[in-house]
This record gives structure tokens, C-alpha cells and sequence, in this order.
């Protein structure tokens, strides 16, 4: 079943120029890769490359969205751990412009979406993708990083889309093809996802990530990750991801018995029934789970007229970090 997508592209801050500028992406099967290919020793396919990533529902409609996503955002980057890939869920179109202002993104991310606002439009809100400048190339780069390309440092990155995927709130699937230096001919995929939302939308859920998952495994893909909010809040949501031949990198870390690794509804009152819940996953194809925790939120100060200020944590979802081998 073809799949319906919108082109995308990643860019890089250009200092020179003061502005986000698309970078140009490389195809697995491009000269520069079977040129690197022919450089590379016989031993580099075997050999696993580790990445990092972070993923965050930041909240959309909480008080102060700009403010939390700032500090939540500055705490994932000033991490000893900071990530080599970070999706972000519910990125409203003052929260971009605000990530697209600051200043450690533009030294070491590149980021998606930076070129026009086509995503953010009559919806309340978006995902929003950034890679470390340190481990994936860009024409940008000065001649001594792009020789970090050469000795099989960097991945490169190829085609960027939005899958449109069946959806009550017109969700999709953001991914960005990335090319390991070792296995030039292969591309590996990574999917930021905010499914449905609620429990009367199971059904939208169940054919977005059967679509995301045939999506990883299209000709000349590796497999790859779909990682973000599954909004997972029903007893049915639990075997989406086996069903279609995922792995689950929580389960398959911690099991199904261990620490219950919730993302959501953590410590606080519902008077719905609802309790804490593992909304948020990382989900594999053709990659292996190294580390994986669960990322607890700060609290910000909401001031009151006439009252004393609340504090609220910088989202209600706490975030997820798996590092996981190639």
C-alpha cells in the first residue's frame, strides 16, 4: 500500500549568513557513499555504531509553554548524556520559533521543519525533530568534521517526510533516513510519532503504527525506530507493538515484570480513572536496545495575581532515553 508523504528537509544554522539553511541530503546508493564504501575496511560492516536519543511530549496546553520548553529543552542539552537525537511531541508554533532562537540548538543541532511552518498550520500542534551536528554530517560542516565522514565518524542523512497516516487530529509520522558510514548501502529510519489521542481513537492507533512499521521495512531500509507518544492508555494498546513485529526497547531491557517505566500520570490525582501509564515508547526494527530510562521533568513557577505562584513540572509526560547499537 503506497504511502501518501510531504517532503521535509533538516537544516543547519549558517552563522555566516544568520539564517536556518537546508542541508542537502545524500542517497544510500549516492557516489559519496559507494566511494566511502570502497575506502572502508572489509571489517567496518560488521562493526555496531552506538546512538543516543531522547524523546518528549512537552505539552502543548500547560501555562507557560515557550518557558518550559526552554528549560526543558536546555536540561536535555546540558545533560553529561546529552543525545545524539531528540524528538519532540507537541511543539506548538511559538515553541518552534523559540527552538529555532536558541542559541545551543543552532551550535549543535540540526533541526526539522526550520524552513517554513507548513507542519504547524491549522493544527494545535507538531513533532518536531533535531540530530547532533557531532554525529551527523551536513554540507555545512568545516573540512575538519567532514573528515570525521571519511574515517566513518558521522552518518550521513538522507530523504526527510511526514507519512500522513489515518488520524483524527491529523497526526503523522516524521522520519528522517540516516546512512551509518560502515554500511553505506543501507539506510536506517527513525520515526518521531504522536499517535491518536484517547481511548475511543485504538483503532486510528492500531493502523498508524502498522503503516509506520511497513514504512521500516520498505526496499533499501534496515529497519529503524518509532519512538514518541503512543498515548498507549488501553489494555489493547499493550500488543500493538508486537503485532506488527516490533521491538518493544522497554520490554525488552527491563521485561514486562520490572520497574513499569510509566511516562505518564505519574504522582498525580486523576478523577478518570485513568492511572499512571507507559504512554511514551521506543519501538525497533533491525536495532538493538542498549540502555534505556525513564527522564523525570523540573517544575517552573506559574505566577498568580494576588496569590501565591503554583509550580508545575515543565510537562506532564516525563521523557524517555535509550541508547541503542546499529
Amino acid at each position: 500500500m503506497a504511502t501518501s508523504r510531504l517532503l521535509r528537509t533538516l537544516s543547519a544554522f549558517n552563522t555566516s549568513a544568520h539564517r536556518w539553511v537546508p542541508i542537502t541530503p545524500r542517497t544510500a546508493q549516492s557516489q559519496i557513499a559507494q566511494r566511502l564504501s570502497l575506502k572502508s575496511q572489509t571489517t567496518d560492516a560488521s562493526r555496531t555504531q552506538s546512538l543516543s536519543l531522547v524523546s518528549w511530549n512537552i505539552d502543548a496546553f500547560s501555562s507557560r509553554p515557550v518557558a518550559r520548553a526552554k528549560l526543558l529543552l536546555n536540561h536535555i542539552l546540558e545533560s553529561p548524556k546529552s543525545p545524539d537525537i531528540i524528538f519532540l511531541q507537541e511543539v506548538d508554533s511559538n515553541v518552534r520559533a523559540s527552538i529555532l532562537d536558541n542559541p545551543r540548538v543552532r551550535a549543535a543541532l540540526l533541526v526539522t521543519d526550520a524552513e517554513d511552518q507548513t507542519s504547524f498550520e491549522d493544527v494545535p500542534f507538531a513533532t518536531m525533530t533535531l540530530l547532533s551536528r557531532a554525529r551527523f554530517a551536513s554540507d555545512l560542516d568545516p573540512q575538519k568534521e567532514c573528515d570525521g565522514v571519511k574515517r566513518g565518524e558521522k552518518f550521513m542523512l538522507g530523504s526527510v517526510s511526514r507519512v500522513t497516516v489515518p488520524s483524527k487530529y491529523r497526526r503523522d509520522g516524521l522520519y528522517v533516513d540516516i546512512i551509518p558510514p560502515t554500511v553505506p548501502s543501507t539506510v536506517f529510519r527513525l520515526i518521531n510519532v504522536h499517535l491518536d489521542s484517547l481511548g475511543d481513537t485504538l483503532p486510528y492507533r492500531a493502523k498508524q503504527i502498522k503503516m509506520l512499521a511497513d514504512v521500516l521495512r520498505e526496499p533499501g531500509c534496515g529497519g529503524g525506530i518509532i519512538a514518541g507518544d503512543f498515548n498507549a492508555i488501553s489494555p489493547e494498546d499493550e500488543g500493538l507493538v508486537d503485532e506488527n513485529d516490533l521491538v518493544d526497547a522497554w520490554v525488552a531491557l527491563h521485561g514486562r515484570e520490572g520497574p513499569d517505566g510509566a511516562t505518564w500520570g505519574v504522582g498525580v490525582e486523576r478523577h478518570d480513572g485513568l492511572g499512571p501509564g507507559r504512554l511514551d515508547k521506543v519501538a525497533m526494527m533491525g536495532l538493538k536496545a542498549e540502555e534505556m530510562e525513564v527522564l523525570r521533568p523540573g517544575r517552573i513557577e506559574v505566577p498568580k495575581p494576588g496569590q501565591p505562584s503554583d509550580e508545575i513540572p515543565w510537562s506532564d509526560h516525563y521523557g524517555l532515553r535509550c541508547t541503542f547499537t546499529i
